[in-house]
């Protein structure tokens, strides 16, 4: 497959889009919020100026490689930015890891569980992904039940896997295969 301008992807409420350098204020705003950051392993708090600005910056080059899909999550009406949510593409196993983010004046309206299924879609039917997996922190279960809506099942928990500041972080693992996926779409 050729990687060369990465789509957008419309649902009924969303459009799922490329950053672009303007989304960085809003970026910064959303994700480094304390509550958002709290719940994910590589977003800082405080979010320092310029790092929103990187990050965007590297999605292109990642997206062309074949590597990785990072989408803006805005909604159809306003365009107002919701969060981010993205593939990262291990392409010699057909598989990649979704993650995401929604800021919190967003959270409980189900923009997660939305972006999510079709980030997940994508990654099936255009990218031809074999795997998709994610993890979320064992004590955030709202981003457990996103991955359950969309179809990906619990695959158990990693006790302490990770460190976040000071603290260490038991994930919940989820992933699904593509053949699930198809019947679970058929039926």
């Amino acid at each position: 497959m050729s990687f060369v301008d990465q789509p957008s992807i419309e649902t009924d409420r969303l459009i799922l889009r490329p950053f672009t350098v303007d989304d960085a204020p809003d970026v910064q705003r959303l994700a480094g919020d304390r509550a958002v950051a709290d719940t994910t392993l590589l977003i800082p708090h405080p979010y320092p100026d310029g790092l929103a600005e990187d990050w965007i910056t590297t999605h292109r080059p990642v997206f062309q490689a074949g590597e990785g899909a990072v989408f803006a999550i805005t909604r159809r009406d306003d365009g107002a930015l919701v969060g981010a949510i993205g593939l990262s593409i291990t392409p010699a196993h057909q598989r990649a890891e979704m993650g995401y983010w929604v800021g919190r004046p967003y959270w409980n309206q189900g923009y997660a569980t939305e972006a999510a299924a079709a980030a997940l879609d994508y990654g099936f039917h255009t990218l031809r992904l074999n795997r998709v997996h994610a993890h979320h922190f064992a004590r955030n279960p709202a981003s457990g039940r996103v991955l359950e809506k969309i179809g990906m099942k619990a695959e158990g928990v990693a006790p302490q896997h990770v460190k976040k500041k000071d603290r260490f972080e038991d994930l919940a693992l989820y992933g699904l295969c593509r053949d699930e996926y198809d019947t679970a779409s058929s039926t």
